[in-house]
């Protein structure tokens, strides 16, 4: 039997643990089925698990499986693929996946979207020239662009180049009835770190370079050996997995800090962990608009973040949380003390953060952007 709904075709690098993805799956899970199809396509693979977060039995899952180098040698595979299926819309993310939007412009794909989310490893401020050139080169296949942040869109504008007007700002939204405050800190499973006594700090992420837990090991330690009173209550947990696990482990071990730090590997349970902490830590070198982040502060969690990309959209420094310079655990030790040692003030914040996130960064808010820019190509409007 035939299906009328338009489909839409999303093309990632990979599809596993990671926010970019995970925006793709509230995205999905959050629109009406009648409206589109949807497909996911990885480059390199689609993490069975991960994929099992898509709440829908309708989305198909393929991975082509690509090698190291340029995607060119892909081109015929995808113009094959996207003639056959004939989608209504391309819509690709990050830098890794520009290139496809190549053969989705030559299979006569109506509607071509790149969404920048943020800068990786290997250019973490943006501001390689060759990453700028290629943006640029890719630039004349794309529909429209979206910036997941204001960073990111005056970077589009005044670094690639592209005009003003093919560029729409459209954030992340958080589901705040799945992320909740709790009245008090709650049990974590397997957590070794449960008594009420305790103070928990925690952190979510890929355990990669650009997301920078090495720096909040250090923080952290150099925050317990300055305060007796931190050394006896504070604790650590860092949430993820990721090529730099093994070193962190390492690191964790040589700061001395084996009873205090809690490595606890991927969970699928963060509304629950972030229910167990007391404040949260985001240390990266740089972001976009960060889903972890505003799960924090969704969860009523008083943040300490990175004034790194889109941080300052979300965090209003001494408001809903406290900001501080990147790779500078002196400065984020300094944070730690002060959300410590005056418990009513970072309560305060954790309301305050979860305000913010229901009055500007809800999840209908988002999912009602996507769906208007999605059928304004079918409807004429773009």
């Amino acid at each position: 039997m035939n299906d009328s709904r338009p489909l839409i075709i999303h093309i990632v690098y990979s599809f596993d643990v990671g926010g970019l993805e995970n925006g793709i799956v509230n995205l999905i899970n959050r629109m009406p089925v009648e409206r589109f199809r949807h497909m996911i396509v990885a480059l390199a693979y689609c993490s069975p698990s991960f994929c099992q977060r898509i709440q829908r039995s309708d989305v198909e899952f393929v991975s082509i499986n690509k090698g190291a180098g340029h995607g060119f040698k892909l081109y015929p595979k995808i113009y094959r693929m996207l003639r056959q299926l004939k989608p209504a819309v391309v819509h690709t993310r990050n830098l890794a996946a520009l290139e496809m939007v190549v053969p989705a412009w030559l299979a006569g794909v109506p509607l071509r979207l790149h969404g920048e989310h943020g800068w990786d490893n290997s250019d973490p401020d943006g501001r390689s020239r060759k990453y700028q050139f290629v943006r640029r080169l890719y630039s004349p296949f794309v529909s429209k662009y979206i910036a997941l942040s204001r960073t990111i869109e005056s970077y589009l504008v005044d670094r690639v180049g592209i005009e003003a007007e093919r560029i729409r700002r459209i954030c992340n939204g958080v589901n705040a009835d799945r992320f909740v405050p709790a009245a008090t800190r709650r049990d974590i499973a397997g957590s070794p770190f449960n008594d009420p006594e305790l103070f928990v700090i925690g952190t979510v992420g890929r355990q990669q370079a650009v997301k920078d837990q090495a720096t909040l090991v250090h923080a952290f330690a150099a925050f317990v050996r300055g305060n007796p009173e931190a050394a006896r209550r504070a604790r650590l947990i860092l949430v993820g997995d990721g090529p730099l696990a093994a070193s962190l482990a390492d690191l964790v071990k040589g700061e001395g800090l084996d009873g205090s730090v809690w490595m606890a590997g991927e969970r699928s349970d963060v509304p629950e962990i972030m229910r167990g902490l007391d404040m949260f830590v985001l240390p990266s070198q740089a972001e976009g608009i960060s889903n972890t982040l505003l799960e924090a502060m969704a969860s009523g969690l008083p943040v300490v973040a990175t004034a790194v990309g889109g941080n300052p959209e979300l965090v209003v420094d001494h408001q809903t949380g406290l900001l501080v310079p990147p790779q500078d655990p002196e400065r984020m030790a300094q944070a730690f003390d002060v959300l410590f040692s005056d418990s009513t003030a970072a309560r305060a914040m954790g309301q305050a953060g979860r305000e913010r996130v229901l009055t500007n960064f809800s999840m209908d808010a988002m999912m009602g952007n996507y769906l208007a820019l999605y059928e304004g190509k079918l409807n004429g409007a773009i």
